[in-house]
């Protein structure tokens, strides 16, 4: 304060204020000086902060870690109903048809047959677990629905009707009823008519005969397993199997009708 003073009356005493090269008046020379001493001041911290901000911005980016030039996969965070995570497929199968946009249906095959199970009737579903074949391969339904039809009739000999048949009566309304092979009424008849064939080449609609009183006495029609359909004396309408005791001592053959064995349609 005491140099300010000092300054300020040498200035008083001198009229005037050296501003460079011009000598101002003492009354604009107080003013001008003030002027310039403010306006060096400004320009002094203007310069100052500049350096501050200009450090301050060099030492951020001194202690800022550097960062991986490749760019993370961003979390896949794709949830579903129950939080079930979807995750994309890793390889994916190239589409057969890609301009395709409906499904394609394939008929399921079993044992190398086509036809689909929606085609076989309720008889050929169960006479299949009774055979214990696939039911793919009871291809005749009108068979089973025959045998069915009959299931369970009374044997009674010389019988022709549902209240009672035998064994040759039923043979012959099958073969009629199915096969519309017209055959004579009894065993024996029925063996003379037909062609004798191996076990071994037995096949649905064949006929198979047995020697249950020293003669061709009883018959039946094979189907599938080693299994036959005919009408026993002991229960009627049924199916038994070969390999059982009984039926493979009294078996004597099997014949085969030539004629055209179409089932009805």
């Amino acid at each position: 304060m005491i140099k300010k003073e000092k300054y300020l009356q040498k200035l008083q005493s001198s009229g005037s204020c050296n501003y460079g090269t011009i000598l101002v008046p003492l009354p604009v020379n107080l003013y001008i000086c003030n002027v310039k001493s403010n306006t060096m001041k400004n320009v002094l911290i203007l310069f100052l902060m500049a350096i501050v901000f200009s450090s301050c911005s060099a030492f951020r980016s001194a202690l800022k870690p550097a960062t991986s030039s490749q760019t993370k996969p961003a979390a896949d965070n794709s949830r579903f109903i129950e939080d079930i995570a979807i995750q994309p497929d890793v390889n994916p199968v190239p589409a057969k048809n890609p301009g395709r946009s409906t499904p394609e249906f394939v008929t399921k095959q079993v044992s190398g047959y086509g036809a689909p199970l929606e085609m076989y009737s309720i008889n050929q579903f169960k006479y299949a677990i009774q055979l214990n074949v696939p039911v793919e391969t009871l291809t005749n339904a009108s068979l089973y629905n025959l045998i069915d039809e009959w299931w369970n009739t009374p044997y009674r000999l010389g019988g022709t009707t549902k209240k009672g048949i035998d064994c040759s009566a039923f043979v012959q309304t099958l073969m009629l009823g199915v096969f519309a092979v017209q055959l004579p009424r009894t065993a024996r008849e029925q063996r003379t008519a037909s062609t004798k064939i191996e076990t071994e080449e037995m096949r649905e609609g064949d006929l198979v005969f047995f020697n249950t009183r020293g003669r061709v006495s009883h018959v039946g029609v094979y189907l599938h397993n080693n299994k036959f359909v005919h009408a026993s004396t002991s229960g009627g309408v049924m199916i038994s199997d070969l390999n059982e005791d009984y039926w493979r001592r009294k078996f004597i053959g099997a014949g085969r009708i030539l004629q055209p064995i179409l089932p009805r349609p």
